[in-house]
Parts: C-alpha cells; sequence; structure tokens
C-alpha cells in the first residue's frame, strides 16, 4: 500500500510517498481503508521532534520510533479482528488512528465511531483531535454554562471553528476572533459577535464603550499573556488554553503553565493549559452534534496523499480555515 513515512526529523521534506507493508489487523484493532484524514498542529510536531519533549515522550529521541504520521482518520472497514464486536467489514467509520497518511491503517475499536450519513468522509477526518479539544476545553475545563458569554481566541482555525459551534450548542453567547478575511465565515458558524484582531486587541476593550466581560476564554492562540487576559475575564472567569505557539523549548507554554496556576491561587479566576484525550464518549458526542446538524466542520483544503508535505506546509504558515484535509479515492 501506499503511505507518507518519514526517517528523520526535520521540515516537510523530511516525509517520503511510499510503498510500504498494508498492517495486519490484531484481535482488538479494525482495519480501516483510509477514504479521508485531517492534518494537525500534532502532525508537524512529530514531523519536526519538537517541542523536545515530544521526542522524550513519544516520537523518539534521535529518530522517529514510528515511520507513520497522521491521527484523524475516516475510511470503510475492511476487516475485523476476532474479538471486535462493535464493528463489521463494509461500516463507515471515523476517529483515532496512528498511522493514517495511508491507504490502510489500523486501530482499536474503542477509538472509533460510525460516520453519520450526512456527513462526508472528509468532514468526519477532521473530528479527532480538533472537535473534542474543543469540546473538552469549553465543558471540562471550562465549565461552560447557558447564557455565558464566552470567547474564543482563534476562532477561524482548526479548534476555534468547531468551538464556536460547540459552544453554541451549550446556549453560550459566543464572541470570536479572528482576521478581517475570516469574520463572516466565524459569523456564519454562529458567533454572535466578531473581534478583527487586525483593528482591535480583545484585551484592551474600552468597557465603557461597549467592552465585554467574559465568562470563559478558550484561547487557541496563546498570543496574549495571562494578565492581559484577566483584564477581560469576569470575577470568577475562566482561562483555557489549547494551543499556541512553541518553539523547540516550549517557552510560551511553560510560561503559561507555570503563572496560571499562581494566577488562579491568588484570586478567583482560573487559568488552565491542557491537551485533550482519545474519548469514545467524547466521539459519540460528536457523532451526535454532527448528525443533527449543530455542528458542521469548516474545510479550508483538500490535498492528495501524495501531497501531504504540500498539507503540512500550508498548515504551519498559521492561515488555514477550519480543517486541512486529506483525501483519498
Amino acid at each position: 500500500m501506499k503511505a507518507v513515512v518519514y526517517y528523520n526529523y526535520g521540515s516537510p521534506d523530511v516525509l517520503k510517498f511510499e510503498e510500504i507493508e498494508k498492517p495486519a489487523v490484531a484481535d482488538n484493532q479494525v482495519l480501516i481503508k483510509v477514504r479521508a484524514a485531517s492534518v494537525n498542529p500534532l502532525d508537524w510536531h512529530f514531523m519536526r521532534g519538537t517541542p523536545y519533549v515530544v521526542r522524550l515522550i513519544m516520537a523518539g529521541l534521535l529518530k522517529p520510533k514510528d515511520k507513520r504520521l497522521g491521527v484523524d482518520v475516516a475510511g470503510q472497514v475492511e476487516a475485523v479482528g476476532r474479538n471486535v464486536t462493535q464493528f463489521k467489514p463494509g461500516d463507515e467509520v471515523f476517529g483515532a488512528c496512528r498511522g493514517a497518511f495511508a491507504e490502510y491503517a489500523c486501530t482499536s475499536e474503542s477509538a472509533l465511531a460510525m460516520k453519520p450519513d450526512n456527513v462526508t468522509f472528509e468532514q468526519a477526518a477532521s473530528i479527532q483531535v480538533a472537535a473534542l479539544t474543543a469540546l473538552q476545553g469549553l465543558r471540562d475545563k471550562g465549565r461552560i454554562q447557558p447564557g455565558q458569554k464566552v470567547l474564543i481566541n482563534g476562532a477561524a482555525g482548526g479548534v476555534g471553528t468547531f468551538a464556536v459551534q460547540i459552544a453554541k450548542s451549550f446556549g453560550a453567547v459566543v464572541t470570536g476572533v479572528c482576521s478581517t478575511r475570516n469574520a463572516e465565515m466565524v459569523r456564519s458558524i454562529g458567533a454572535d459577535r466578531v473581534i478583527d484582531y487586525t483593528k482591535e486587541d480583545f484585551t484592551q476593550q474600552d468597557f465603557t464603550k461597549g467592552g465585554q466581560h467574559y465568562d470563559l476564554i478558550l484561547d487557541c492562540v496563546g498570543n496574549h499573556s495571562l494578565l492581559a487576559c484577566r483584564r477581560v475575564l469576569t470575577p470568577k472567569g475562566i482561562h483555557v488554553g489549547v494551543g499556541g505557539t512553541s518553539g523547540p523549548w516550549m517557552v510560551g507554554p511553560l510560561v503559561r503553565a507555570i503563572t496560571g496556576p499562581v494566577l488562579s491561587r491568588f484570586g478567583s479566576q482560573k487559568f488552565v493549559t491542557f491537551m485533550a484525550k482519545s474519548s469514545k464518549e467524547d466521539l459519540a458526542i460528536m457523532r451526535e452534534l454532527l448528525a443533527t446538524g449543530k455542528v458542521t466542520p469548516v474545510i479550508d483544503r483538500c490535498y492528495r496523499l501524495s501531497e501531504v508535505p504540500e498539507a503540512i506546509r500550508y498548515l504551519e504558515e498559521g492561515h488555514a480555515r477550519g480543517k486541512v484535509v486529506i483525501t483519498l479515492e
């Protein structure tokens, strides 16, 4: 089968489109004929081996332990292991899978859900990392409640476009922060208010002229200090950091991870940094939101499997609207 692999850390130039052996399905696994996969910042972190902690924890110190990339998948079940009970060959599924940038990939049945009929493979492939990050950030860390004022910083990105829609499904009043070119799109997916960051800094609002305080900030960018964000939180507001530039030594996230608990301890506001966890239950929740039309994935561009390097280059530029998807026909 064809797959995208890498043998050394580096730029997208290290990625190779090669013929490799088709994976064998284990007793508790499902073999998927991949129809679509999506690109996440996680993929370029694995590809580059940065921040360096990625190498220590998951990827391999000097070279990749797993030569395959891709974690979001959608496709058709090709075969199942003898202990699998929830799926059968031919089922259309989506979820989490290592090595998704390939014609076939294996994963455990607990990492998958049935694809709704009203959702394309490309849309379903965009769910796992971005949508679960938005859901868990808003619900579990942000404790979102109906009627709350919620700000999504980076509302036009992969996590942000899901966060706007998920927050609306919880009954929140949503403000999205994005650039001028994305303002109308962010409104179209449900934002009640849009702040154009090229014209206005959301942390410097004039409260005498309509500026707002927020019960919850989901920060997908990390381009403001926590002290600046603190200014626009309500007295018991929560700031949840789910992304942002890190560099090879994770300086920005480390600073936020250290200062957040300090600010939380000496005040009523809370500052939390987290990474989403794979969850079959949350995948089922997203399936329901997709099936009922409460959430519709925003897809910026689709690339062929052989074009994964170009897709990652584009995502690294930081201007993608919604998700970047790899499609296999």
